[in-house]
């Protein structure tokens, strides 16, 4: 299972948006401006994490899909929303709804395989009883 770069990706972004914050002492105003950006870019990144780790998970895993697929997402996402500010229709709606959609269904797909996992290591272990 090879989930280990989308995790990582995940840990080193948190760090280093917290490193940014701090270093640059950026105000909390900056944050409301920004919002649908902030927020696409997170879903974006969320998106691409999960599905890394379930193509982990399924095997199919590749580092290059992974990268390329983190930076078209959110670049497609921020520019739909700075599309839609310019012509002042919510654009960045499009994207939450697309991006949320498959974050929802890749967490849930993770779910189902490591609760199929519990319940396959359950029914193997001799000690435990079968209550039917």
């Amino acid at each position: 299972m090879k989930v280990g770069l989308p995790v990582s990706g995940l840990v080193l972004g948190f760090i280093f948006g917290i490193l940014i914050f701090t270093m640059l002492n950026i105000p909390g105003e900056l944050a409301s401006v920004y919002a649908p950006y902030l927020s696409l870019a997170t879903l974006a990144g969320l998106d691409t994490i999960f599905g890394g780790i379930r193509a982990g998970i399924e095997g199919r895993f590749q580092d290059d899909i992974f990268v390329s697929g983190f930076v078209l997402n959110t670049l497609l996402a921020a520019g739909l929303a700075f599309l839609g500010d310019r012509i002042g229709v919510d654009l960045f709606l499009a994207a939450v709804v697309a991006l949320g959609s498959r974050v929802f269904l890749n967490l849930s797909l993770i779910r189902r395989y490591y609760l199929n996992k519990i319940a396959l290591s359950k029914r193997k272990d001799p000690h435990v009883v079968n209550p039917s």
